[in-house]
């Protein structure tokens, strides 16, 4: 099973970084670190798919692959718009 992509950059105006999973609507998390963000992103991760199965919804598979593997986290740092 392949784990969620998740997309960390820098925000100017939020002075920090932001990660994000495409995957899972609205989940992304902020930190002053990308090792901050990633961590926090994982938290909100576990807390999303936790209430999504407490609602009886369902929770989409991974589908916006940068082609790892899961359990593994490649850290891509993009700029983000000005």
């Amino acid at each position: 099973m392949r784990d969620y992509h998740i997309n960390i950059f820098f925000s100017e105006e939020d002075g920090g970084y932001i990660a994000d999973i495409p995957d899972l609507a609205h989940c992304a998390a902020f930190g002053e670190t990308p090792e901050q963000a990633l961590g926090e992103v994982l938290k909100a991760k576990a807390v999303w798919i936790e209430a999504a199965g407490a609602e009886g919804k369902p929770v989409p598979p991974a589908f916006f692959s940068a082609g790892h593997l899961s359990g593994n986290y490649r850290l891509r740092l993009t700029p983000c718009c000005t």
